[in-house]
C-alpha cells in the first residue's frame, strides 16, 4: 500500500448488523490503497442490543490499528461521493477510515474515577492521555452522557492543553430506556471493547490540523447587558448601556415587548441567554456568546435562573433560536471559515456532531447542516451523529453545548 493521506467514508441503512458491517467494509476496502491508522465509527441505537458484536465482527473483516465510535439516536455519513446522508431514527452504520501520514494517533479510554484533582499539576492530565503539551495535539471526544463528568474532563484538558482543539459529543439513542455505547480499540487483540462509561477519543499530533465550527443557532435580540448581582446560577440584577440597574426580569420582559408577535411567540419557547466568554473585548460580535439555556424566573425576586454559573461582571445578552436563525448562523459561520483558509492548507476530511434537537425536525428536511457544509468545504467525506451534547470551543474554551452543530475539519499542509 501507499503512504498518501485518505480519508474515507462508508455508509449502509441495511438492518442487518452483519450485512451493514459487510458492506461498509467492502466500500472501505474498494478505495483503501494506504495503510489505515484509524478507524471512527458511528452506529444507531437501533442496533443497540449488538452494540457488544459490533467489534468483533468488524475486526475479524478489516484490519484497523485503533478504533473509536459512538452510538447515536442519528447517524450521518456519505450516501455518494458528493452527497451526505442524515439517518434520524432507522439502522445506519457509518464508519470513517482515515490514513494520514507524518501523524501520530494516540487513543485513549478514561473514566470518571481516572481524572486527575483539577486543583493539581498539568502533567497528571498529560499521563493520563498519554500525550506530553510539547506535541501540541488536538482531540476528538466521544463520551457517555450519564458517567464522563465531562465538564470536569473540558475543564482539566483545556488546562493541561490550553489552544488544543477539543472536538465530540455525547454518545445517544433515539429512544428513552435504550443504550448509547461506546467503542474503543487500542490495538490489544484481547480488549475488542464495547464500553458502558467515561470517555473515548483520540489525540493527534503532527502533521494535523483541526479547525472547529460551533454553530449555536441563535440570533440576539436587546442589548448587551452587565451582571451587577448574582449567585451561583442566579442573575439577581443587571445593568443596560445606560448604566440603568434593574431586575433580569424586567429587563427581558421589555426586550421582548420590542419583538414583533412572530417574536414574542418564539421566545415562549426558544429563549436563550448568551454568556461573553471573552471579559476584556469591547465591541461583542456574533460568535462571541456562548448560549445557555433559560431554567426558571422568580417573579417575587425578579430574578432568572441560568443553566450554568453567573457570577457579577459577566456580559449577557438575550437569544432566539429557530431554523432561520440556525440556518443563517452556519452560513456566516461558513461563510467566514471559507473566507480566512489558508492555501497552504489541504482539508482532508471531517466530523459533524449536531444536537438531536436539529436535524429534519428542526429544519423540515433532511440533510441541512451537514449538506451547508459542504456545499462551502468541498471534495472532502464527512461523517458524524446526533447527540445528547455538543463538544467544541468557544473564545478559547471547551464547553458541552445544546441544539448545536460543532463541525471538527481535518487539514494537513
Amino acid at each position: 500500500m501507499s503512504n498518501q493521506t485518505q480519508w474515507i467514508n462508508a455508509l449502509s441503512t441495511n438492518p442487518s448488523l452483519e450485512k451493514a458491517i459487510e458492506e461498509v467494509v467492502d466500500i472501505i476496502n474498494e478505495r483503501l490503497t494506504s495503510e489505515p491508522d484509524l478507524g471512527i465509527i458511528f452506529i444507531s441505537s437501533a442496533f443497540a442490543s449488538d452494540f457488544p458484536r459490533l467489534m468483533p465482527i468488524l475486526l475479524d473483516k478489516l484490519t484497523l490499528p485503533c478504533i473509536i465510535g459512538c452510538g447515536g439516536g442519528g447517524i450521518v455519513g456519505m450516501k455518494n461521493d458528493y452527497q451526505p446522508q442524515e439517518v434520524e431514527g432507522n439502522p445506519a452504520l457509518s464508519l470513517t477510515v482515515v490514513s494520514l501520514p507524518d501523524v501520530e494517533i494516540i487513543p485513549f479510554h478514561v473514566k470518571a474515577s481516572d481524572l486527575p484533582d483539577l486543583d493539581g499539576p498539568q502533567n497528571k492530565w498529560w499521563d493520563m492521555i498519554g500525550v506530553g503539551i510539547e506535541q501540541e495535539p488536538n482531540f476528538i471526544l466521544l463520551s457517555d452522557p450519564f458517567s464522563a463528568k465531562i465538564n470536569e474532563l473540558l475543564e482539566g484538558l483545556d488546562f493541561a492543553y490550553p489552544g488544543a482543539v477539543k472536538v465530540g459529543g455525547l454518545a445517544s439513542a433515539s429512544t428513552m430506556g435504550v443504550g448509547s455505547g461506546l467503542f474503543y480499540f487500542n490495538g490489544d487483540e484481547e480488549e475488542k471493547m464495547f464500553v458502558s462509561e467515561g470517555t473515548v477519543g483520540v489525540a493527534f499530533t503532527g502533521n494535523i490540523t483541526i479547525e472547529s465550527i460551533v454553530a449555536q443557532g441563535c440570533r440576539s435580540i436587546g442589548g448587551i447587558y452587565q451582571v451587577t448581582k448574582g449567585e451561583k446560577n442566579i442573575i439577581l440584577e443587571m445593568t443596560d448601556n445606560q448604566g440603568q440597574t434593574d431586575t433580569p426580569l424586567n429587563l427581558l420582559r421589555n426586550v421582548i415587548n420590542e419583538l414583533n408577535s412572530e417574536d414574542q411567540e418564539l421566545a415562549q419557547y426558544s429563549l436563550f441567554l448568551g454568556i461573553a466568554r471573552d471579559e476584556f473585548k469591547l465591541e461583542l460580535k456574533h460568535g462571541d456568546f456562548l448560549m445557555r439555556n433559560l431554567v426558571g424566573v422568580d417573579p417575587k425576586y425578579g430574578a432568572i435562573a441560568v443553566g450554568d454559573r453567573i457570577r457579577a461582571g459577566q456580559r449577557i445578552r438575550f437569544h432566539l433560536r429557530d431554523a432561520k436563525a440556525a440556518a443563517d448562523d452556519l452560513e456566516t459561520l461558513l461563510t467566514n471559515y471559507c473566507n480566512e483558509k489558508s492555501d497552504e492548507d489541504s482539508t482532508v476530511g471531517a466530523l459533524i456532531f449536531s444536537c438531536l434537537g436539529r436535524g429534519e425536525g428542526l429544519y423540515g428536511k433532511p440533510n441541512f447542516d451537514s449538506q451547508l457544509f459542504l456545499d462551502y468545504v468541498n471534495d472532502i467525506s464527512i461523517s458524524g451523529f446526533f447527540c445528547n451534547g455538543e463538544i467544541g470551543p468557544v473564545a478559547g474554551g471547551t464547553f458541552l453545548h445544546g441544539y448545536t452543530s460543532v463541525f471538527g475539519i481535518f487539514s494537513q499542509e
